[in-house]
């Protein structure tokens, strides 16, 4: 049995996870994609060389569900247990603003087509590229992967591993120009094993366990309850708490964002760090891509004296509703009392609504990016 399968089935011995068929089956078939290529001669040994032709990559695999279904606990089992050292797990927005970064730089070097530089420099020492939480959201993403993937998995002979909300013919739906997307969901489906994870069970909203997502005022309990739901959502043990790992968050253009606790798919923010910097949309819409919760803690009473914090609380909120990302809050009062009165309080009526709205199991129960 592989490392990975010992762990797995260790967890649901453990009562730590359910036994659940869909898990169970994507569990075997990463298992078995970490056999095939702990087995496989590496790339320029001397087995490798002798071999009349060099051996074909396996396929890889794309699991995607809805929320909560255990897809990025998959992608931890498979990427900690693989013992290669050619591997990379990166999450794909982050995957993508380096693309596109690269491909500016190569622009400026390069007079021809950048993708195949590109493509060679992100395949460098790899053999296995893994992605949590494909989605694609904008024209500029969706006119380059196909070419970028092609490249990256038919003239690198990388192995890819993604995880999605979405079914492949689902990716980038309805979007602008999407049949220059086509090809891209092809090759995912010739390339790639695609499996489902679609139980009915959200493990996220079982592990919140109906504790409420709003808490108000600040102060000891607030903050304990904000606290309570980081564990619960990631399994970190609460006396260990000072070492959270943390994280930078590339928001674009070079710049990045310091995410004080990162684990799972889970940020810890104050509302200081997050409204009280200079921060515009690109920040938030990068929290957003990037994680399926975030807590705030922190936020104060606002009114036209912080008008600016205000604002910018506002296009943060729009950010996480629109990418259905689940917000947990410690507060100093209800929405309703956040901004009571005076200049600017018209303007935070929609807020209001969606800060009530992410509350709701039905808000809750939805699939982070989905629209």
């Amino acid at each position: 049995m592989s490392d990975l399968l010992t762990r797995y089935h260790a967890l649901v011995a453990a009562g730590e996870l359910h036994p659940d068929a869909d898990q169970q089956a994507a569990a075997t078939r990463l298992a078995a994609l970490q056999t095939a290529l702990e087995e496989a001669p590496r790339k320029g040994s001397l087995l490798w060389r002798v071999l009349s032709r060099p051996p074909s990559a396996p396929r890889g695999l794309y699991l995607w569900g809805g929320v909560g279904r255990g897809k990025s606990m998959l992608m931890d089992l498979f990427h900690d247990s693989l013992t290669i050292p050619e591997k990379r797990r990166v999450h794909f927005h982050a995957f993508m603003l380096e693309v596109h970064e690269r491909l500016r730089e190569a622009r400026k070097s390069e007079s021809g087509d950048p993708i195949p530089p590109v493509a060679a420099a992100l395949a460098e020492g790899l053999r296995v590229l893994a992605f949590d939480e494909m989605v694609v959201n904008n024209s500029a993403d969706a006119m380059i992967m196909s070419r970028l993937f092609t490249r990256l998995i038919e003239h690198h002979a990388l192995v890819m591993v993604a995880t999605s909300n979405r079914a492949p013919s689902d990716l980038y739906k309805d979007g602008l120009n999407r049949e220059h997307f086509l090809p891209f969901i092809a090759l995912i489906e010739a390339r790639l094993d695609v499996l489902p994870l679609n139980g009915a069970t959200d493990y996220r909203l079982e592990r919140l366990g109906g504790m409420p997502v709003w808490h108000a005022p600040l102060g000891e309990s607030a903050t304990a309850q904000c606290r309570e739901a980081f564990f619960r959502l990631t399994d970190y043990p609460p006396e260990d708490a000072a070492h959270v790992p943390s994280a930078e968050l590339a928001v674009g253009l070079g710049r990045s964002l310091h995410v004080p606790k990162s684990l799972k798919g889970v940020a810890v923010f104050s509302f200081k760090r997050l409204c009280a910097e200079a921060r515009g949309a690109s920040d938030y819409l990068a929290i957003a891509r990037a994680y399926h919760t975030v807590i705030i803690v922190g936020i104060p009473c606002l009114g036209p004296e912080n008008r600016n914090e205000a604002a910018r609380f506002v296009t943060l909120i729009d950010a996480l509703y629109e990418a259905k990302v689940k917000l947990i809050a410690a507060a100093e009062a209800a929405p309703e009392q956040l901004y009571a009165a005076g200049d600017g309080h018209f303007e935070f009526e929609r807020t209001i609504s969606r800060l009530n709205e992410m509350q709701s199991a039905e808000y809750l129960a939805l699939g982070h990016g989905t629209q």
